[in-house]
């Protein structure tokens, strides 16, 4: 087997055996002749386009004007993301705006912040799904983990060098690129602004546009003022939907710029206004986590309970410890606390 393109940081692609072969005789087939054989096959099995054999069953193509599906999205949003209602809408609105515009102005950059195992990767993955049929698989989509990409300080300039490179490599080959930054909160200051003119206001670098590529950061930095301000607004006698993102985005963008402790510290994408969208995942109560065990037991092909639910949802710990209202973990360990119920 041989190696054909890098397919994520520190991997490589291969070609199965059975495979290259398979591949080499449809890319060396004369056009007229490929027409033949999809002629012959359209026949027996029905039309099907030459884009659709090629890049739906051949290999994975970027198909940068391929509209995206509205009503799938914000199916998959609704019924599969519990208890943030801001995130549905703000991602959903961001999305469809950005896919819609032939002619973007710059790469769509979110930020998603909040406490652990609210939804953040989840809805990523959901993105991703909507976007490429192969979802986080797809060759198109690239997952940077700080702690595991960038793990040593004395490195920065040449992680700084290596992500530009990456970006630059990959956006040429599709425009329609993904990257996503996981643990931007243990990110080294400073090595995000690496990728500031990438998400800039420019037509082109070097030859390439990065207008149609998309920027997703997830953090848990900010978490503590999502909170806060979800504690308040309880004191309140006020509703958690009654938060809007207006409520926290300011004081989002203020916070993540001057605490230490995360990759956006001093960054020249808060201070230049690159990011579009802060995203925050509210910390969740009893009722979403007892939503996420039967969604579990709905992904294990088990018949719902609700007994069942509630009995794992109160195995959980939540915060503050007089009002017991938010899990401190999200949904993160619902998976394993059910398992021992099984």
């Amino acid at each position: 087997m041989a190696p054909v393109r890098r397919s994520g940081p520190g991997t490589w692609l291969f070609l199965l055996p059975l495979a290259a072969p398979l591949l080499h005789v449809a890319l060396s087939v004369e056009p007229i002749s490929m027409g033949i054989a999809i002629a012959a096959a359209s026949a027996i099995t029905g039309y099907i386009s030459f884009p659709e054999l090629y890049c739906g069953r051949l290999v994975e193509c970027c198909r940068v004007e391929e509209p995206l599906n509205g009503t799938a999205l914000q199916n998959d949003l609704k019924e599969k993301l519990f208890g943030q209602h801001l995130a549905q809408e703000v991602i959903y609105r961001a999305l469809m705006g950005f896919m819609s515009n032939d002619n973007p102005k710059k790469p769509l950059a979110l930020s998603l912040h909040g406490w652990t195992g609210t939804g953040k990767n989840f809805v990523s993955k959901i993105i991703v799904e909507n976007l490429y049929p192969a979802g986080m698989k797809s060759k198109f989509v690239h997952l940077f983990v700080s702690t595991v990409h960038f793990p040593h300080n004395n490195l920065l300039s040449l992680y700084k060098d290596q992500l530009q490179s990456w970006i630059r490599g990959n956006t040429s080959r599709c425009a329609r690129s993904i990257f996503i930054f996981d643990e931007m909160d243990k990110l080294h200051p400073g090595l995000i602004d690496s990728i500031k003119p990438f998400l800039d206001y420019y037509e082109n670098l070097d030859g390439v546009s990065y207008r149609k590529a998309l920027f997703i950061f997830l953090s848990n930095a900010g978490g503590d003022l999502i909170n806060r301000r979800m504690l308040e607004l309880w004191n309140e006698g006020r509703k958690r939907e009654d938060l809007e993102l207006r409520d926290v985005e300011n004081v989002l963008s203020v916070g993540l710029f001057n605490n230490k402790n995360n990759g956006f510290w001093h960054s020249a994408l808060i201070e230049k206004n690159l990011i579009d969208y802060f995203v925050p995942f509210l910390p969740l109560e009893f009722s979403h986590v007892k939503k996420c065990v039967l969604a579990e037991l709905r992904h294990r092909d088990l018949e719902e309970d609700e007994e069942l639910a509630s009995r794992v949802a109160k195995e959980m710990t939540y915060s503050p410890k007089e009002q017991k209202l938010f899990s401190d973990k999200g949904c993160k360990t619902v998976a394993a606390k059910l398992s021992l119920h099984l």
